[in-house]
C-alpha cells in the first residue's frame, strides 16, 4: 500500500517537475497580489500599523493563491481519460487522495517559501518583529494541511463540473473558515508577539490540529464514494 502511494505521489511531482503549471500559476498569482496590497497600503496614513493587520493579509493570499493549485489538482488526469484509468487500477482510491493531499501540501510549502520572505520584505522590513516570529511556521503548516486536506476532497467532487474553479471557491473558503481564524489568530500573536496574544497562540495552534485530524479523518472515509468512475 506504502509503495502505490509513493508511485501515486511521485507521478504527481515529475509531471509538475516537468510542465511546472502549478507552482509558476501560483507565484504569478501570489505576485499579483502583493502588488495589489503594496498599492493599497501607499495609501495609509502614516501612523497605520501594519502589524496589526498583517497576519490576515497573509493568509488572505495563501488561501487564495491556494485555489489557483486546488482547481489544478487533477489537470493531467483529466487529459485523455487518463483520470479513469487511474480510477479502474488495482488499489484503493483513497491513496489517490493521500498521494494529491501531498502534493498539494508540498506545493504550499514551496509556494511560502518564496512568499513569505517577500511578504516580509515588502511590508514589514520596517516594522520591529517580535523574537517569537520564528513560531510562525506551525501555524503555517497546520494551516497547509487543512488547506490542502479539505481542497483536495472539494477538488475532487468539482474537477467534473464547467464551473469548477467558482464553485470549488465558494464551498472551500466556508469550510475552511474555522481553520482560517485559528491560524490568523495564531499568526498575529507571534508577528505581534504581544503576551495578551501569545497566552492563545497554542489554544488556536490547537484548534488548528483538531479541525485537521477531522477533516482529515472524513475526507479519507468520504474519498471512496467521491471518486467514482
Amino acid at each position: 500500500m506504502f509503495t502505490k502511494f509513493l508511485a501515486l505521489l511521485k507521478k504527481d511531482l515529475l509531471l509538475e517537475a516537468r510542465s511546472k503549471t502549478v507552482l509558476s500559476s501560483m507565484l504569478i498569482y501570489a505576485l499579483l497580489v502583493l502588488t495589489i496590497y503594496g498599492a493599497a497600503l501607499s495609501q495609509t496614513a502614516d501612523n497605520f500599523d501594519i502589524l496589526q493587520v498583517s497576519s490576515g493579509l497573509l493568509w488572505a493570499l495563501i488561501v487564495f493563491t491556494s485555489l489557483i493549485g486546488l482547481n489544478k489538482t487533477f489537470s493531467h488526469e483529466g487529459e485523455a481519460g487518463a483520470l479513469y484509468a487511474l480510477l479502474l487500477a488495482p488499489f484503493e482510491k483513497s491513496l489517490v487522495f493521500l498521494s494529491k493531499l501531498c502534493a498539494n501540501f508540498i506545493f504550499l510549502v514551496l509556494l511560502e517559501v518564496i512568499v513569505v520572505p517577500l511578504f516580509y520584505f515588502f511590508f514589514l522590513q520596517t516594522s520591529s518583529l517580535s523574537v517569537q516570529s520564528v513560531l510562525l511556521i506551525l501555524p503555517l503548516l497546520l494551516g497547509n494541511v487543512g488547506i490542502a486536506g479539505v481542497g483536495t476532497l472539494l477538488a475532487s467532487i468539482t474537477q467534473r463540473s464547467k464551473s469548477g474553479d467558482i464553485l470549488l471557491a465558494i464551498l472551500l473558503v466556508p469550510l475552511i473558515f474555522p481553520l482560517l481564524l485559528a491560524c490568523v489568530s495564531a499568526s498575529a500573536a507571534v508577528i505581534i508577539g504581544s503576551a495578551e496574544l501569545m497566552e492563545g497562540f497554542m489554544r488556536s495552534c490547537g484548534i488548528a490540529f483538531s479541525y485537521d485530524a477531522i477533516m482529515l479523518a472524513a475526507s479519507y472515509a468520504l474519498y471512496e464514494f467521491v471518486l467514482r468512475p
